[in-house]
């Protein structure tokens, strides 16, 4: 006899669990099914150990120029084991978390490996036993996993994906690291702030690619200042375990191919979704290129069966996962949500410096037509900046010049992947420059520089 629920939801990454909760609250009976660990693979695995293991070689960058800041420490170093603890202890407390969120909100978890084996039944093998569940509704939440190399497939030891580079047995002395966007420039910086000699390659023109331009240009240069060779334009060709290390062969932009010896190599060229054997092709379910198509409710082409988060293709974020949700819940639940706009979803990059954006790039806005006012204020230019010792980087905005519509903002510097959700929140409401301009901004902060850019893009900035 199966279990009976309203919702039963594949897969309890920040999508899923985040749309449980919702159903719950909404008063629908929701169960969840996991193969893994509750919390998906961000938070496990992605967004927030990452973010540990930045923190780490943050403050051991400032450790190592503590004199900048008038003080002393002398001997400095790490124990490698122990930042990996710390790593994984913070996501073990959150892993925990998530399931007090789910007693809590009365969830039931069913821990296994689930099927979708008919519109609204579900087969979940626990080991030697199979449990069924049955709901009116399904959501597909279940993510995502690294794309390997086809001709070099990492093997935990010098070819490693985002999973290996969280949890090193050894210090990398000089590391590859293939693909820039956010996990590879964020993986580069922490192991080059931890010391080890590392190279990017990366096939387009420049790194960050979705990036606004002056972003990248400006990333390119404080990376190779902080001593990271770029390789941009620059394809790899091969890649093989030699002797304690491996040796890839690097297609230059002259087309000259060269073999280097790397003692380690991280692979960040993209995700595949995780949409095989899980039943979706008996039932029909559309997809383009592995990607579960949906509509801007997260419903598919089969009545009953919703997916959401990376299965449903870019931007492959926590948060858009954790909203599509929110929308398919509130959608199957009878209310009247708004749909996913991914034009006003920030993407942000963790590294030193950070990076963030909402909206369109420069370059995007003028390709769709507008014509437009740009602002763009200096980190140099902030009393909060200086004080800080973080003086490099700049805030850029983008605005519609006939109607003031806020396009797009573009970040890079300290703490700005805080900062950006004030814009996120400006294009949410739709507000124009006149709002922004009329915002009173606290001194001294770093938000002041928002302020600067906006009132920049129309000739009335103050500090520069």
């Amino acid at each position: 006899m199966a279990d009976t629920y309203d919702l039963v939801i594949l897969g309890s990454g920040p999508g899923g669990y985040v749309a449980a909760i919702r159903a719950s609250q909404l008063g629908l009976k929701v169960a969840i099914v996991e193969r893994e660990r509750l919390g998906g693979i961000c938070l496990n695995w992605g967004c927030i150990p990452t973010k540990a293991l930045l923190r780490t070689s943050e403050i051991y960058h400032y450790m190592q120029n503590a004199e900048s800041y008038g003080l002393k420490a002398d001997n400095v170093g790490f124990d490698l084991a122990k930042v990996v603890d710390r790593s994984r202890k913070v996501a073990g407390q959150l892993n925990a978390g998530v399931k007090g969120l789910m007693k809590k909100n009365k969830v039931t978890v069913v821990e296994g490996v689930g099927i979708v084996t008919a519109k609204g039944k579900l087969s979940v093998k626990q080991g030697d036993k199979t449990v069924e569940l049955e709901a009116k509704n399904v959501i597909v939440a279940t993510g995502a996993r690294a794309r390997d190399l086809p001709f070099a497939k990492a093997d935990g030891k010098t070819i490693w994906t985002y999973r290996h580079a969280m949890v090193p047995t050894e210090m990398p002395t000089k590391l590859l690291v293939i693909g820039s966007g956010a996990i590879g420039v964020e993986f580069a910086s922490f192991y080059n702030d931890m010391g080890a000699d590392v190279t990017i390659v990366e096939m387009l023109p420049r790194i960050l690619p979705v990036e606004d331009e002056e972003v990248s240009a400006f990333m390119d240069k404080a990376l190779t200042k902080q001593g990271i060779k770029l390789l941009t334009g620059t394809g790899l060709e091969g890649l093989a375990p030699s002797g304690s290390g491996v040796t890839a062969k690097i297609k230059h932009k002259d087309g000259k191919v060269v073999e280097e010896t790397f003692s380690h190599a991280i692979v960040a060229i993209g995700i595949v979704p995780n949409t095989e054997n899980i039943g979706l092709e008996a039932l029909g379910v559309e997809t383009d290129r592995g990607h579960i198509k949906t509509d801007g409710y997260g419903r598919t082409n089969v009545d009953g069966i919703w997916a959401i988060g990376d299965v449903t293709g870019a931007p492959w974020l926590a948060h858009k996962a954790s909203h599509e949700g929110i929308i398919a819940v509130e959608k199957i639940a009878g209310g009247s949500p708004h749909q996913m706009d991914k034009a006003n979803i920030p993407g942000c990059t963790y590294s030193r410096p950070q990076v963030a954006s909402v909206g369109m790039t420069e370059a995007k806005a003028k390709e769709a037509g507008y014509e437009l006012k740009v602002g763009k204020f200096p980190f140099i230019g902030n009393g909060k900046a200086i004080a800080l010792g973080e003086a490099e980087g700049f805030v850029k905005t983008v605005f519609d010049a006939k109607t003031g519509e806020l396009l797009g903002a573009h970040m890079v510097g300290a703490e700005v992947t805080e900062l950006i959700q004030g814009y996120v929140v400006a294009r949410q409401l739709e507000t124009t420059e006149a709002e922004l301009m009329e915002t009173v901004f606290a001194h001294p902060t770093l938000s002041e520089m928002m302020h600067e850019s906006v009132l920049g893009a129309y000739g009335r900035s103050i500090h520069y």
